[in-house]
């Protein structure tokens, strides 16, 4: 395209379209005008989301990345816009998810006098991304965008946060656009595998730790295929159970927030770990205490995409750098050793799973485990689940069983406000799929608003909103550490169905555990988003313990 003048804003999203780009989210901002005229002309090609908060469309965007294993775009505008997308950032980061955040920024000759909304973006954001910078001409906006595009998916994936002044995109170039860059993904050498299979041939007890991003439906089957033809004991690192399928006789497990106590300990007693796309950060190490370190007392085999993350705190007896989809082919092709001698040890993780996933009765009218259950038994064979902060995600995480072809889509990183703009996102991403986005009161009182951006767009997934009036997770810590001496964590909420309809959606409220089923029914015959508000017992504050326990604990340590 040498040769034909363009303006910046034109130049974005020529190199949008050459890079594959179908969908971008977006909070409409005048430091971009010129990106949006130009969507206009390509709107048949690039489906433009325009959401109620940059909180939401950095959400979208990152949930949006993990559905379908390309970059997430997301289009703000300078200061404010930017900033309320950091989050989306910071967890697109933590969560190892290629994303792509275009910044309006105030034009160049304002640039350092605290002009309307000046912030210096690259520097904000370069703790929070893999690459962060503003583009000063319009003639290397195709080669930066090529640049960011890169970076983003290469090695380990994660987020680039390019800025560009709103006189750069109307500026004039003829520069031609940079090709889509090639993502090499290198094979893991055979002698990384023939040592790998030593340390098996070696093994009594092992464990496989998988995690991270990057798993492909194909890396998935052929991952499962090494597990199966080894008898490896598989176990998923927090939030991400939809790696191995859960109903397979060798998945023994997750280890995240408030684990089964029993894989806690076998993984002190195992001799190999095999840890595989998982970083070994802090929710999956139980605050770094399941290994020591720097030596783990386990032989410890690391694979990691980010050759940077393989030892940085737990040094491993040998480190493989590779992406999830490489490492999977090589492990399928590995010639299996003899698993029949810790086969006991593998029934018994399993036996200890299924309790750990049968729920006990609990607290009020509304059985959080059993309806989880039966969420889990009506989920589609290509259902999505997303899933927020709090407390109240240890029911879906301990009780929703995720089979080949289901998806959970949550953030590593803890942050609130995610799950219902990802189930919009996902739902936007493959309308064909069963989405049910699952949120507390808190975390929906962050990003709920996008709801209006799932009927904008007649995308219609089901939230389901646990409702227990407070921010659950605080109050656990305040009733563990100061009993009786809680504050700032009670919420005065709405009528959630109401505001549902409100919004043009269909919505309900149940209180007990027999009405779940038949208003999930309702929901999905609705053909409309839809909120479904489980109105829950505050006592049970966790999916281990009431809050009269915590309390009675408390006063026993005293």
């Amino acid at each position: 395209m040498a040769g034909n003048a363009r303006s910046g804003g034109r130049i974005v999203v020529d190199c949008l379209r050459r890079h594959g780009v179908e969908h971008v989210f977006c909070v409409p901002g005048e430091s971009y005008l010129e990106i949006l005229d130009a969507l206009y002309d390509t709107r048949d090609e690039i489906a433009v989301v325009s959401c109620r908060h940059e909180h939401g469309a950095a959400n979208m965007a990152e949930a949006y990345a993990k559905l379908t294993g390309k970059p997430g775009v997301c289009l703000v505008t300078r200061g404010p816009g930017a900033c309320n997308a950091a989050i989306g950032v910071h967890t697109a980061f933590q969560d190892s998810t290629p994303m792509v955040l275009l910044v309006g920024q105030v034009p160049r000759r304002f640039r350092g006098r605290e002009a309307f909304q000046e912030v210096d973006h690259d520097r904000v954001f370069a703790p929070l991304a893999k690459w962060a910078a503003e583009v000063m001409h319009a003639d290397d906006l195709g080669h930066m965008l090529g640049r960011a595009f890169r970076i983003a998916q290469l090695g380990r994936p994660g987020p680039v946060v390019l800025a560009i002044p709103e006189d750069v995109l109307r500026e004039s170039s003829v520069a031609a656009d940079a090709e889509p860059p090639a993502i090499d993904h290198p094979q893991v050498p055979e002698s990384d595998m023939a040592r790998l299979r030593a340390f098996l041939e070696e093994a009594e007890r092992p464990l496989v730790y998988v995690g991270g991003g990057g798993w492909t439906d194909i890396a998935r089957s052929q991952f499962r295929a090494f597990a199966e033809a080894n008898n490896l004991p598989v176990m998923c690192s927090f939030r991400r159970h939809d790696i191995f399928d859960n109903d397979h006789p060798n998945f023994v497990g997750e280890m995240g927030i408030g684990p089964d106590p029993r894989l806690v300990a076998r993984v002190g007693e195992a001799d190999l770990i095999l840890a595989v796309g998982t970083r070994l950060g802090e929710m999956t190490t139980q605050g770094y205490r399941l290994f020591d370190s720097p030596e783990p007392r386990q032989t410890l085999v690391h694979v990691h995409a980010g050759a940077g993350e393989l030892g940085r705190v737990f040094r491993p007896a040998f480190g493989i750098f590779a992406g999830p989809a490489a490492f999977a082919e090589a492990a399928a092709a590995l010639a299996p050793v003899d698993g029949t001698r810790w086969r006991a040890w593998v029934e018994d993780a399993r036996r200890n799973y299924e309790d750990n996933a049968t729920p006990a009765p609990t607290a009020g009218a509304l059985d959080l485990g059993q309806v989880m259950q039966v969420l889990g038994g009506r989920l589609a064979a290509n259902g999505v689940v997303t899933v927020d902060a709090g407390n109240y995600s240890g029911w879906v995480q301990r009780y929703v069983r995720f089979r080949a072809g289901q998806r959970l889509i949550a953030p590593t990183s803890g942050a609130m406000g995610y799950a219902v703009p990802a189930a919009v996102a996902a739902k936007i991403a493959a309308p064909e799929r069963m989405v049910v986005g699952c949120v507390g009161d808190g975390g929906f009182g962050m990003t709920g608003q996008e709801l209006a951006t799932a009927v904008l767009y007649g995308a219609a997934p089901i939230i389901v909103i646990f409702n227990n009036r407070m921010y659950g997770t605080i109050r656990m810590h305040q009733e563990r550490r100061y009993p009786l001496r809680t504050i700032a964590t009670d919420l005065v909420n709405p009528d959630y169905a109401a505001v549902a309809r409100a919004h043009g959606a269909h919505g309900e409220a149940i209180e007990r555990t027999a009405d779940f089923e038949p208003a999930f029914d309702r929901a999905l015959e609705s053909g409309k988003a839809a909120v479904i508000e489980l109105r829950t017992d505050a006592e049970q504050i966790t999916t281990r313990a009431t809050i009269t326990e915590l309390r009675k604990t408390a006063a026993d340590g005293r």
